[in-house]
């Protein structure tokens, strides 16, 4: 055999030499990171039409998103890969801190897209709570996030309620295709979706929620405009929107019911416990398992309830604890409002009364403008308080959306810590700061990973006292239900998707655990059989949180500073909570 060394040492130095030019000349041609960054944001927000309309992107206004065929999931599969590539091209170690942080959040962000694209999510497009039907409702009000100032917009809007209407189609297309192969919702979860179809199916066209836009015309609008608009709008209810929600009831009543699942959790589809996997680690950003959640919850449940028996007997209440939880939800000194006005008013203050004491925990305060007002009529009833982000320009306040579907029966004992977490300082400082923070690159301005910013917002609820609230002992109460809640959470969650619980089983835990009411724990608990890892987030998060300033507080002593951790956790927005561990545990280091 011939001496083959120096030939393979000659081969391998060309190879060298030859990876080495290409390298050289990639380097030559790499654009600027930053400009990476930006091109993503533009690519994501024309794959995802609603997302940029939420973000105030006002270019696809009238697109609705390709997310139900297999073209639409191939395309948004190359996109991921597309930004994988460009990430691989650049040396990490090089590039400044906020740049590392982009780089790995983008690659998070691809990663997980890509892994979620393996699972037929499409064949289960729609359910009572997150859902597009609701949202695209929600938005045809005229009063959400579709701005209806100029012609433009209304014309926009006819055009996105064709494309909803061939979503609306698909969607039937995909849901007996999901019957046939086992990915079906629970009959429980379709009985709730029916009546809200049943609300769109008919007329009066002027009475029509998807024809309110032209009932509230800026008043720069022309007559011949407005003349034109009403006819168009009138039309489209008429020819559209009133059939396909037809179609829809029909479908879903007649056809879709009979086939659910008769199971509760997504450990009885085909691929329940890889998805349940999946959404674990995208909802907590850990590689926790369901197992050691399900223990977390229960330990944490368990504490909790002994903060809940001091309160118990702070206020002299003789029974048991779950007949105290009983005794709170029928109080009627908690029921005090006859018009939904006090509600909101009631909310507003609580917002001046924690006013002076913000400054004292917090440097970073948003520009954004904020308002409480109450849940639109048509999704009250199956509504939860909720927080809708605004714009940094101001064009868009944040909102506090309140359900209130009866106020003789509205309970106030958790809306210290319900303002706290929806409004100030919780989701409204987190998403507005995140938003308006100009060293951001455009796509992490609106990114969101809920265990950081629900674990943010449940983390806020524990500063009530340093705010100046909880003095009375049923609001204090009313905080500790409010984290019981989220403890239960990780129970039943992982009790209904990888336990085998069953909804009942789910519902009684959470009857005997905390004071909310049947008919609200029945809707929490079917909310997580539709959104399976969702409630996870919140309790996760707040946990990490806690620890992490715990830590500071404890090494870091003297030097410690309220306000700078407060800004440390805030300043870079949503980011995994390991990222976050991260950036404090530099922070006492560098003290040190």
């Amino acid at each position: 055999m011939k001496n083959l060394v120096l030939p393979i040492l000659l081969l391998l130095c060309v190879l060298t030499q030859s990876c080495q030019q290409k390298k050289d000349s990639e380097s030559e041609v790499l654009r600027p990171i930053s400009e990476v960054f930006a091109a993503y944001h533009n690519d994501r927000m024309q794959l995802n039409p609603l997302e940029a309309t939420f973000n105030g992107d006002n270019r696809y206004n009238d697109k609705m998103p390709d997310d139900l065929t297999q073209a639409g999931k191939s395309r948004a599969g190359a996109f991921h890969k597309k930004y994988l590539d460009e990430l691989s091209r650049y040396d990490r170690d090089r590039l400044t801190e906020e740049e590392k942080t982009s780089w790995d959040l983008l690659q998070w962000e691809c990663n997980m897209g890509l892994e979620g694209l393996k699972f037929p999510n499409e064949l289960m497009p729609i359910n009572q709570i997150f859902s597009t039907h609701l949202l695209i409702s929600q938005m045809a009000s005229g009063s959400s996030v579709q701005p209806f100032k100029t012609v433009k917009d209304y014309e926009n809007w006819l055009k996105r309620a064709d494309g909803f209407v061939v979503w609306c189609d698909t969607a039937m297309v995909n849901m007996r295709k999901g019957i046939k192969e086992g990915y079906v919702l629970p009959a429980s979860l379709i009985k709730k979706v029916i009546p809200q179809l049943a609300d769109m199916n008919h007329g009066p066209v002027q009475d029509h929620l998807f024809y309110t836009p032209v009932k509230n015309f800026p008043k720069d609008f022309s007559e011949a405009d407005k003349a034109r608009l009403e006819k168009e709008y009138s039309e489209m209810v008429q020819s559209k929107i009133i059939p396909i929600f037809e179609k829809f009831h029909a479908f879903v009543e007649k056809e879709y019911l009979p086939a659910g699942r008769k199971t509760d959790g997504f450990d009885a589809l085909p691929q329940g416990k890889a998805m349940y996997d999946y959404y674990i680690k995208y909802f907590t950003t850990t590689e926790m398992t369901a197992d050691e959640i399900h223990n977390l919850g229960r330990s944490e449940v368990e504490r909790i309830s002994k903060e809940m028996e001091k309160v118990k007997a702070q206020v002299n209440f003789k029974g048991d604890l779950k007949a105290f939880f009983d005794a709170v939800r029928k109080n009627k000194e908690l029921m005090p409002y006859k018009k939904p006005e006090e509600v909101i008013a009631h909310f507003n203050k609580i917002h001046e009364k924690i006013k002076p004491n913000l400054v004292k925990l917090f440097e970073l305060t948003p520009k954004t403008p904020f308002e409480v007002r109450r849940t639109e009529a048509f999704r009250e009833s199956s509504a939860a308080a909720e927080y809708n982000p605004g714009l940094a320009d101001g064009s868009r306040p944040g909102v506090f959306y309140v359900p209130i579907p009866d106020v003789k029966t509205y309970n106030n004992v958790s809306d210290e810590s319900l303002f706290l977490h929806e409004a100030i300082p919780g989701h409204h400082y987190q998403i507005s700061l995140q938003q308006e923070n100009k060293a951001l690159p455009e796509f992490r301005k609106n990114l969101w990973y809920s265990a950081y910013g629900e674990g943010w917002a449940l983390y806020t609820e524990s500063l009530g006292k340093e705010l100046g609230l909880y003095t009375n002992p049923y609001q204090y109460f009313g905080m500790l239900s409010a984290e019981m809640h989220r403890a239960i959470r990780l129970v039943v969650d992982t009790g209904l998707h990888s336990q085998g619980w069953t909804r009942e089983k789910a519902i009684q835990y959470s009857l005997d655990h905390e004071a909310e009411s049947a008919e609200s724990i029945t809707a929490e608990v079917e909310r997580y059989m539709a959104g399976a890892g969702q409630a996870l987030s919140y309790k996760i998060g707040q946990l990490k949180i806690r620890e992490l300033r715990s830590k500071a507080e404890k090494e870091m002593g003297s030097k410690f500073d309220i306000k700078t951790f407060h800004k440390l956790v805030l300043e870079s927005g949503c980011v995994p909570l390991k990222l976050l561990e991260d950036r404090i545990n530099e922070w006492i280091a560098s003290a040190k």
